[in-house]
């Protein structure tokens, strides 16, 4: 097939209207919120920004307070000089300031906060290295749809072009760092206090637009210590969600009643997990996950197929080989490389119907196939579509395929086989605690994916588009505190090599729990390249001992050599409120579920 993709941006999120309006929920009852549901972050307070008498603060003290105004509650970052001014008002302030031993681990967790609690946060970083050493993390930010406000200073105007300490400019840095773009959402250069006002007006405009908004806002040294000279004007904004017109919905309809469709959720569906248990158990569909989207539809019931992708099971391609359906509703994901691999054999009898708060997304991963492209909350359009499916009891008439879940005896020899391991983390954290479970790049991601199973959204992160190493060690410190509770990182020795932050957490007293699959090289790119055909590819790093380095570092830990000592260590870990490091020794023979991606880069 060779079809257009049909797009609709019917009453798009730019349509702005008030916040709560009973003529909004009034004149259309598909954008009344589901109770208990927070489908996008809002400002902590929508009254007028007010500040001090202009004589009493700063510019610095300024900027902390528009920010609590716009819900941020924490701030993340490494200090120099050139942000004295700004750390010191946030430190005085209301903030909980996280001070990181790297920037990039800063954003990390800031990305994994945001995304725990739906809060936006604050990232602050020196000139120069401060600034650049944030990057990777930031275009991490962007690609997972996180909430983040950037703030890092600059150098003032007069030191400008004169080889000034760190000179941090348009004249030294890249340009793109100043200006909205592939990386910013939003990005400006603060050189006057009079420019607040359009700056917050610009911040509460995209924290309140679905989706992630990142932002950055650079203020020189000599503006940071300035006083507000004038007050600033009030700041008044409405908001709306994308919301399906009614002809999109019966078009929907029409195509879903035409056979047996099946439901691919991703994680943009993560606030609409009621509704879509609702549709599939009415409707009898088949039901499967992208990595992001695992819990969002329980794992263990009856209609789920398995997840696709990297690290994903056999079970879907059984599926849509042997009950190939006419449509696939796709929620919530934009079917990427890590989530689809473009496979033709996700590919059903008559196409896509395509479900997105961002309309660029429509048709990108499957061009040549039909699609039917819908703007609009996940949410919001399943519980239009409720209408026209009421409830008639089971409507299950096939068989599903199921991931396959075999059970691997636990061992008392060494070394330990990731997959006994993920068992034991499956039985321990998984079904003995609420911890926010977080996977790195690498073979923890494909394990974590294949055989950890989970039965409420929110549970399981994982970056399957940015895949940054490091992102997992050092994310976990911000899913902690935003769960206020235990957060895991599985992770790789070679990531665990990149991580400063334990001391962060030690000084922070964040329980955050590492279980490092130490196998003394890069095991995924071991493995991968003999797949690959590849020989004489040295991957070693050597090896290291975790527990020694946390333990150095003010943390706990055990070290596990024997597959018959894990469930003691992860018990241990979770009754422990302190950081917490478990080294376990990994056979490094054991191959990693992650064929399809080996598959998909022989194809390329």
């Amino acid at each position: 097939m060779n079809h257009t993709p049909k797009f609709s941006n019917r009453n798009s999120a730019n349509n702005l209207r008030p916040k709560n309006s009973s003529v909004m929920a009034t004149q259309n009852p598909l954008i009344q919120k589901p109770s208990g549901t927070v489908l996008f972050p809002a400002p902590h307070s929508t009254q007028p920004l007010k500040i001090q008498s202009p004589a009493q603060i700063t510019t610095a003290q300024a900027i902390v307070q528009m920010l609590q105004q716009l819900g941020v509650q924490q701030a993340f970052g490494v200090s120099g000089g050139a942000v004295a001014s700004l750390w010191a008002a946030m430190s005085q302030s209301p903030l909980e300031v996280l001070h990181f031993r790297h920037e990039s681990g800063a954003v990390f967790a800031a990305v994994e906060a945001n995304l725990a609690n739906n809060k936006p946060v604050v990232v602050f970083t020196t000139t120069g290295p401060g600034l650049t050493n944030a990057i990777t993390g930031l275009y991490a930010a962007r690609w997972e749809g996180a909430k983040v406000i950037f703030i890092s200073p600059a150098t003032a105007v007069s030191h400008r072009e004169r080889w000034a300490f760190q000179e941090t400019s348009h004249h030294t840095m890249p340009s793109e760092l100043f200006h909205s773009g592939r990386l910013f959402h939003y990005a400006t250069s603060l050189e006057s206090p009079e420019q607040l006002p359009e700056v917050s007006r610009r911040l509460t405009l995209g924290l309140t637009r679905p989706g992630g908004f990142i932002a950055h806002l650079s203020v020189p040294t000599t503006v940071q210590s300035s006083p507000i000279t004038s007050e600033l004007p009030p700041i008044k904004f409405s908001q709306s969600l994308a919301v399906p017109g009614e002809d999109m919905i019966s078009e929907a309809v029409q195509q879903l009643s035409e056979g047996n469709f099946a439901i691919w959720v991703g994680f943009g569906a993560r606030g609409a997990a009621t509704e879509i248990r609702q549709l599939a158990e009415r409707t009898g569909a088949a039901v499967m996950c992208s990595p992001r989207g695992k819990g969002i539809f329980p794992e263990d019931h009856p209609q789920f197929i398995g997840v696709t992708g990297f690290g994903g099971h056999s079970s879907v391609v059984k599926y849509m080989q042997e009950h190939r359906p006419m449509r696939v509703l796709v929620l919530g994901t934009r079917l990427s490389e890590f989530t689809s691999f473009w496979s033709p054999a996700m590919v059903p009898q008559r196409g896509f119907i395509q479900v997105d708060i961002d309309p660029q997304v429509f048709g990108v991963a499957y061009p040549e196939v039909e699609t039917l492209g819908i703007q609009s909350d996940v949410g919001l359009f399943i519980r239009a579509l409720l209408k026209y499916f009421p409830p008639r009891g089971s409507l299950i008439s096939q068989v599903l395929p199921r991931p396959e879940q075999t059970t691997v005896e636990p061992l008392n020899a060494c070394p330990v086989r990731p997959s006994v391991l993920m068992d034991a983390i499956q039985r321990v954290i998984v079904e003995q605690s609420n911890a926010i479970v977080i996977t790195e790049a690498g073979n923890s991601f494909a394990w974590g994916t294949n055989r950890l199973r989970f039965q409420q959204p929110g549970r399981y992160r994982v970056s399957t588009g940015f895949g940054s190493m490091g992102h997992a060690a050092t994310g976990v410190l911000g899913a902690a505190l935003a769960g206020q509770g235990k957060a895991v990182a599985i992770v790789g020795d070679g990531a665990m090599l990149m991580n400063s932050e334990i001391s962060t957490a030690v000084q922070h007293q964040i329980p955050a729990l590492w279980v490092v699959l130490n196998d003394g090289r890069y095991n995924m790119c071991a493995q991968g390249m003999a797949a690959l055909g590849y020989e004489g590819i040295n991957a070693g790093i050597g090896t290291t001992n975790f527990v020694m380095m946390a333990r150095a570092l003010g943390a706990a830990g055990v070290r596990v050599s024997s597959e018959s000592e894990l469930e003691t260590a992860l018990k241990q870990a979770l009754a422990t409120a302190e950081p917490f490091v478990i080294d376990v020794v990994i056979d490094e023979s054991e191959p990693a579920p992650c064929g399809s991606r080996i598959q998909s880069l022989k194809a390329q």
